[in-house]
């Protein structure tokens, strides 16, 4: 994916149509080569018109540029907004440019200005660029000559200059000119009732591409524009609907629903022109409207489709004479209608035998006066007269409009009530109209009507009062009215107030506005049936108004289309829009940045443990998220794929068939599949293939009997097995020389009656994954076989920990320039001990991005796309040169700009409402530095993402001077992930923890270490031997030599457990001068620790206050002595101290027991009375100095010095969010194997074959009964116990440098959750 915006991925057109459109629309039908002709130098003075002059000499037709004449231009008699200055060139012409210029020899220029277009000299409608920078700057002088030239030419008539700002030491004066040439166009007018209709000849060559091109101007939000059916009745449409355009397509007959394909485009019904376009290539069809395209996949009948008959302004099929009438038949002009360069009104002209006119066509485009007026902002109202006598002497009134709006709420209309001292506001409350008349503060009567009023759609409202009776209604539907009853005469003699009301320092206004103030448009206003000319207002011979845009409606869809990226969804109001992201996955003002981290090795530097989760690989790119597994290890973090069959199963051949053909569906989409696949360091995907009689490849020299499909799409074919080389048409035996058979290079190939197998890694990443087997050899006699593609399972990040080091400030790395026009997302992690510099910068003209350490504390995110430069800033609370890692994430988007430092809160910036936002850049993107070479950064620069895309820092750091690739030195930054006194041991590109310090295990020393025990389960841990510590020694030696260095003055004991159980023995400590220390839970359930440091003495014993011991809850016990001081703390109690009598060193120590205590002669009577019940319950955590007993038997115990007796679990027991602990144990014994093969036949799921069957038989009654006496002996034994654990989990091989021995796990499969019993 290049380095850009992809919000628009979606819409995209073909280089063919786009320079089709280009000379359609940008050059017309002129002629010329050019289109720069001064355009308004040469007219006479009529054809200048404004809204007023200061004197004769100020009149709108001395507005020439360069000239002179009169008072050397034109000036209004007043300074404001209201005033404009309009050129009639007389016919319709394509304008490519305006130039302005102050009035000659004055102080009065024009800073900024609003440009407008019309056909017929009403219903203006603004030019705005990058559809939404709406005001063209001005001058900065009277004499000097500002061009602008318009990015997409417009067509028009009439054009008009409205002034926003001036000089402030002066007034408005300009002189202009425009720039462009002739247009000329062929137009049809239909009258909704009226069409045209083509029909050719039979036996057109059909073709597999064509393409149509026409403007049309509409009249009404719906109508057919054009109708095309062919053979076997299919057929497509081009209709409007509620403002938009919709393709329909028609197939299977003329009778069945035809289906909605595409819609694009909004507000078409606006009276103005529009753009379409449409071309078709084979099975692909491009529609463009404006300058909006949506690509889309149409049915194959269409490929080789020839139209017959194709009609204009309605929907007549083929032999049909007139088309019905109807409302969706299109009210409007068509212009330069072509379809395949054949010019359709052209022909329509002149009276071709192809065209049928039907109804009412002319060939020019007349339009009905609709005069509208927009409330563009909060100080905006109408006011009008109100009722005429006659009317408001009967009592009565009726007032209506039409009006459109994005808004749910605001003033409609509101007047005052004389006679009764009330007021009557109509207004929109939750897109709903509603009418409230008030008196003294309460409400009299209040009426709703309507639903969704807020849609942009244009609707109508009549309020009527006569007789009593009050009653609103909305597009004159039945559902949308309102009426009641009423006592008083509703009548509006005073003032109507449209829109909102006068300033409130106005004290000759009776208008008030509790609600929101209306911004829309509004227009075919009329009281008591006589029609408002709002042209009378706009020249203030009529009412009074402020803010008004009139004789134009202003609105925008800001959601057509849509800038909300990733499936948001848009919504509006008048002044901007807002994206819906819920659901989406992704986050920000426009739904651009992705809520997820883009690996599973992200999410385990996150500090995140093994589990399910969403990763989006490309970040903000158009890869969508997709769900896996991550399994992580102390070594790797490994991704997860699974597919729809991981397990091993038997080939059940298809009668007849020779080959057994087997197809694998994957959890997450092929472009996110492969992508993942692309970003990892490694992947691999187990291959197996268990066999009896059935051979696999053959040999290399063969053809192969069997073969798989991996790789993009469907896949290649690859005749090379698991553990083999690509294209060699060998398994791993082969390419090791241990095969059964060494004439073959497969151990199936060896066609033996025993059963083999051939199975490996595949760990070419070209050819994963696994898309499909074929396999061949399975049809004959006595020929068995069962297969295996296991999960896909991928393991590094490459662009995680790409990274460069900037060891000078003049040093820098440079990339091509970046692309973010509408959106731009940049993320990357940085470390460094300077106080400031440039992360990153890109120019162009005047537009500019750059992210910088502006300060030891602060980061600086800066751009220009136009309105100046923007700054966004977070301030740290603690420096940012620690020579840690900290991320940076910056957006800038047409609605925002956002930073955001590590995890601080998110600063945000809005962008103007009516500003510039394509950033446009054209120099070398800089990283590291500046174009200038100053104020480079020094230090490290991980991880930088632009868009979604990752930069190879490391590979342009390798051929850059100043740069090394590579960044060392992670601990100080995720050092604090390895919990528990686990230690961070460095990487070149990560870190891991070491747990061998803590009683925890895992990928951060997180897990805890818990077993379920048995009364008849005991654990013993060996210290040191004595002839270990003897056998260097002379023979002479005293005994306290022997033992000297396993004297303990001091112990740190700690420990977890639940339990049911009292007395019972939690840890014993013995030695061999007879000395030990216990810890237990006497008969009244309170905790006792025994110390005997004198063997010669008897035990000292510390009992604890804290009772309930024995309740089943998790309990947490530290001891810690220091010679005579003991400190005792049961869970969060207070620690209780105490001191000893005896001597304070424990020597000699032998050895430690969890569990049942066996009988020794050290033992005193009562412990090992006690010692003896065992311990029936759960413990974790235990930890004894630096030693982690329980650890070392549960993870090592075939190579630590411990001996474990009775049954012992490892389990989730010693974990607080434990629940129900008592639940039946799930077990299995090691001699259990009931996941193993016997007599070499594989292990399958659900395989059963014939032979087997009276075997099968036996074997059911066989477990019946060995079930049943199971159930009977556990019953029995169960009565005996005092605790169940719950959540067993199998007992691990874990890697551990917890002790000098280690015992390699498998770190590449999910870890075994069916838990083990060990008995030895």
């Amino acid at each position: 994916m290049d380095v850009g915006t992809n919000g628009a991925a979606r819409l995209r057109i073909t280089v063919h149509l786009a320079l089709l459109l280009s000379s359609w629309w940008c050059c017309g039908t002129s002629g010329e080569d050019g289109c720069d002709s001064a355009l308004v130098s040469n007219l006479p003075p009529s054809s200048f018109r404004s809204s007023s002059q200061l004197s004769g000499s100020h009149a709108a037709g001395f507005a020439k540029l360069i000239r002179r004449d009169g008072a050397g231009g034109w000036s209004p008699v007043t300074s404001d907004r209201y005033q404009w200055l309009e050129v009639d060139l007389g016919e319709r012409t394509k304008i490519s440019a305006v130039a302005t210029q102050g009035r000659y020899g004055s102080s009065d220029w024009l800073t900024s200005y609003l440009l407008m277009f019309s056909d017929t000299g009403h219903n203006w409608k603004q030019y705005r660029k990058e559809e939404s920078k709406g005001f063209f700057p001005g001058n900065s002088n009277a004499d000097s000559v500002v061009q602008h030239k318009l990015q997409h030419p417009a067509v028009a008539r009439f054009l008009r200059l409205i002034p926003l700002h001036w000089n402030p030491n002066g007034r408005i004066g300009l002189r202009l000119e425009a720039y462009g040439c002739p247009y000329t166009s062929d137009v049809v007018s239909l009258d909704g009732s009226s069409s045209l209709v083509y029909r050719w000849s039979p036996g057109t060559q059909r073709t597999t591409r064509d393409v149509l091109l026409l403007k049309f101007k509409s009249l009404r939000n719906s109508g057919t524009l054009l109708h095309a059916e062919g053979e076997r009745g299919l057929g497509f449409s081009l209709e409007l609907e509620r403002g938009k355009l919709q393709l329909l397509l028609h197939t299977q007959g003329r009778t069945s629903e035809p289906r909605r394909v595409a819609s694009l485009g909004s507000l078409l019904d606006d009276q103005h022109w529009h753009h379409l376009a449409a071309e078709r290539r084979g099975s692909h069809l491009n529609l463009t409207v404006d300058k909006h395209t949506e690509r889309v996949v149409i049915p194959a009948e269409f490929i080789h489709w020839e139209v017959q008959q194709m009609s204009v302004g309605s929907v007549q099929s083929v032999g049909a004479h007139r088309p019905p009438a109807s409302r969706r038949n299109f009210s409007g002009c068509l212009e330069n209608l072509l379809y395949n360069s054949h010019s359709l009104i052209q022909l329509a002209k002149h009276k071709d035998l192809q065209v049928t006119a039907v109804g009412n066509v002319t060939f020019s485009c007349t339009e009905p006066l609709a005069v509208a007026a927009t409330f563009p902002g909060p100080d905006s109202f109408l006011q009008l007269p109100g009722t005429v006598a006659g009317a408001a002497s009967s009592g009565g009134t009726a007032i209506g409009f039409q009006f459109r709006t994005w808004n749910k709420a605001g003033l409609l209309l509101t007047f005052s009530l004389p006679q009764q001292g009330g007021v009557a506001w109509l207004h929109l409350s939750e897109a709903r109209l509603r009418l409230q008349i008030h008196k003294a503060g309460r409400s009299l009567l209040e009426l709703s009507a309507g639903s969704a009023l807020n849609d942009g759609q244009w609707h109508t409202v009549e309020l009527h009062s006569r007789r009593g009776r009050l009653s609103i209604a909305v597009d004159q539907e039945e559902r949308g009215s309102a009426q009641a009853s009423h006592s008083f005469p509703v009548a509006a003699e005073s003032r109507l107030y449209f829109g909102g009301c006068p300033a409130e320092d106005d004290s000759r206004s009776e208008c008030r506005n509790p609600f929101n103030v209306f911004q829309g448009c509004m227009r075919l206003i009329a009281v008591d049936g006589e029609r408002v000319d709002l042209i009378q207002v706009q020249r203030k011979q009529l009412g009074n108004h402020s803010s008004l845009q009139i004789d134009m409606c202003g609105i925008i869809d800001r959601c057509s289309p849509s800038r909300c990226e990733h499936g948001g969804r848009c919504s509006q109001s008048w002044t901007g829009f807002h994206c819906n992201c819920s659901g989406s996955g992704y986050s920000g003002a426009t739904c651009h940045s992705s809520v997820y981290e883009q690996s599973c090795e992200a999410y385990k530097h996150s500090g995140n443990t093994s589990g399910h989760f969403y990763i989006d690989v490309d970040g903000s790119g158009p890869i969508g998220p997709q769900p896996v597994y991550c399994n992580m290890t102390e070594e790797k973090a490994w991704m997860v794929i699974q597919h729809n069959n991981t397990e091993l199963t038997r080939v059940r051949p298809s009668p007849g068939a020779k080959q057994q053909s087997v197809h694998f569906d994957y959890s997450t989409e092929d472009k996110q599949l492969l992508a993942a696949i692309g970003q990892s360091e490694h992947c691999e995907q187990e291959l197996s293939y268990r066999c009896r009689k059935s051979r696999l490849l053959n040999t290399p020299e063969g053809s192969p009997f069997s073969w798989w499909m991996g790789g993009p799409g469907p896949g290649r074919v690859q005749t090379y097995w698991g553990g083999a080389q690509p294209g060699s048409q060998q398994c791993v035996c082969g390419l090791q020389g241990d095969c059964v058979d060494p004439q073959h290079y497969c151990n199936c190939d060896a066609d033996r009656a025993e059963w083999t197998q051939d199975a490996g890694l595949l760990t070419d990443k070209e050819n994963l994954p696994v898309r499909s087997l074929m396999l061949g050899d399975v049809q004959r006699s006595g020929s068995e076989a069962a297969y295996r593609v296991g999960p896909l399972l991928c393991h590094g990040d490459k662009n995680f920990w790409n990274a460069a080091f900037f060891d000078k400030e003049t040093s820098y790395l440079h990339f091509p320039t970046f692309h973010g026009e509408l959106s731009a997302d940049i993320s990357f992690l940085f470390k460094t001990t300077a106080s400031s510099g440039v992360f990153l910068e890109n120019l162009g003209i005047q537009d500019f991005i750059r992210i910088e350490l502006s300060s030891s504390s602060q980061v600086v995110f800066s751009f220009d796309v136009g309105n100046g430069p923007l700054e966004v800033r977070v301030q740290s609370a603690v420096p940012l040169n620690d020579d840690r890692w900290h991320r940076v994430r910056a957006e800038r988007n047409v609605k925002e700009a956002s930073l955001r430092l590590d995890e601080l809160p998110v600063v945000t910036q809005e962008a103007p409402a009516d500003g510039h936002f394509h950033l446009q850049l054209n120099s070398q993107l800089f990283i590291g530095g500046t174009a200038s070479r100053q104020k480079g950064f020094r230090g490290c620069i991980r991880s930088l993402q632009l868009n979604g895309v990752t930069l190879d820092l490391e590979e342009r750091a390798r051929i850059t001077p100043g740069v090394r690739a590579s960044c060392p030195g992670h601990c100080s930054s995720y050092g604090s992930f390895c919990r528990n006194q686990g230690r961070c041991l460095e990487r070149d590109s990560a870190f891991r923890c070491d747990c061998s310090p803590s009683a925890y295990t895992g990928v951060f020393c997180s897990t805890e270490v818990s077993a379920s025990f048995k009364p008849e389960t005991s654990v013993s841990y060996t210290f040191k031997e004595p002839y270990e510590l003897a056998r260097n020694s002379s023979g002479a030696a005293e005994p306290s030599s022997i033992y000297s260095d396993v004297t303990l003055r001091a112990e740190n004991v700690s420990l977890s457990f639940r339990t049911q159980q009292s007395p019972a023995v939690l840890l014993y400590v013995s030695s061999y001068y007879r000395e030990y220390l216990a810890l237990l839970i006497n008969k009244h359930d309170k905790l006792e620790v025994r110390y005997k440091l004198d063997s010669s003495r008897d035990a000292e014993v510390l009992r604890s206050r804290v009772s309930s011991l024995a309740n089943g809850q998790l309990h947490t016990v530290t001891v810690r002595r220091l010679m005579h001081s003991v400190s005792v703390q049961i869970d969060q109690n207070a620690a209780e101290d105490f001191n000893l009598t005896s001597d304070g060193e424990f020597n000699a120590i032998k050895s430690l027991v969890l569990g049942k205590v066996h009988a020794s002669d050290d033992l005193d009577p009562d412990l090992l009375r006690l010692g003896s019940l065992g311990f029936g319950g759960c413990l974790s955590l235990v930890r004894f100095n630096s030693i982690s007993p329980l650890k070392a038997a549960l993870l090592h115990p075939d190579t630590s010095p411990v001996i474990i007796s009775g049954p012992l679990l490892r389990s989730s027991c010693g974990s607080s969010a434990s629940a129900n602990p008592y639940a039946a144990e799930d077990t299995h014994h090691l001699s259990d194997h009931s996941g193993s093969v016997g007599s070499g036949q594989p292990l399958v799921n659900a395989i059963r074959t014939d032979s087997a069957l009276i075997g099968g038989v036996i074997a059911v009654v066989i477990f019946v009964i060995m079930v049943v006496l199971a159930i009977a002996g556990r019953y029995l034994y169960r009565k005996k116990e005092t605790y169940r654990n719950q959540e067993v989990k199998g007992v691990k091989q874990e890697d551990s440098q917890d002790f000098p021995f280690s015992n390699p796990a498998d770190s590449q499969n999910v870890s075994d959750e069916n838990p083990k019993e060990y008995f030895i």
